[in-house]
């Protein structure tokens, strides 16, 4: 040891939802931007943001959902869908969403991470991505108890207690309070990705931009 005072972990809230495009492609670039700058140590929170909170059990196509929601056609959602795909390859993530796709309540994904987190940091991590992972790459219906289940299993997680947490509403006023708390300091859409509680980065940006925040943050953590 030299004497040298540690620096404090730099903590980052990543708000988002499960059924967000932009959100896979935004984690994807801060993982990439945290393997360039491995000496910041990163204290990573997923917190809570319903795209469709409203959304019924059955779901709803994707495409007649995106074209409703921002009044475009058919032919600007499926381009802006190829975009989307194009930036997911260059970080690795792979979308294979097509016209048959459906958008998916995600309550009850949101109380599992949420969950997660009074787990471990690393827990929360490997469920936030098996659940971008089973609804942009395979597809999946992530409202289904079951696929949840088996999701919660597959990312670590002791399956009987996500069982008792979808059977039950445990967690739902704490999801609930932190989407509120979010809204009410001003975030109304996702990916929001905050830096040591005040500085903010919008939207799924290029890993050069996170890295730099990164760099300059961690730095600044470390001297004080």
């Amino acid at each position: 040891m030299n004497g040298e005072p540690m620096a404090k972990p730099l903590r980052i809230d990543f708000v988002s939802d499960v059924s967000c495009p932009w959100c896979a492609v935004g984690l994807a670039s801060l993982q990439n931007a945290m393997a360039r700058v491995p000496d910041v140590d990163v204290d990573l929170h997923f917190q809570p943001f319903e795209l469709n909170p409203n959304m019924p059990t059955e779901g709803q196509n994707s495409m007649a959902h995106i074209a409703a929601k921002y009044n475009i056609g058919f032919d600007e959602v499926a381009r802006n869908r190829e975009h989307i795909r194009e930036r997911g390859a260059e970080l690795g993530f792979v979308f294979n969403t097509d016209q048959e796709s459906r958008v998916y309540n995600t309550f009850d994904a949101h109380r599992l991470l949420h969950w997660a987190e009074t787990v471990g940091a690393e827990q929360q991590l490997a469920l936030k991505m098996s659940l971008l992972n089973a609804y942009f790459t395979e597809n999946e219906d992530v409202s289904d108890r079951e696929t949840l289940l088996r999701i919660a299993s597959e990312s670590g997680l002791d399956p009987a207690t996500a069982a008792e947490i979808l059977d039950s509403d445990r967690y739902a006023t704490d999801v609930r309070t932190s989407q509120a708390y979010f809204r009410d300091h001003g975030i109304t859409s996702v990916p929001a990705i905050i830096f040591d509680n005040q500085h903010l980065i919008s939207g799924g940006q290029p890993p050069d931009v996170f890295e730099r925040a990164l760099r300059e943050l961690g730095e600044v953590g470390a001297n004080d």
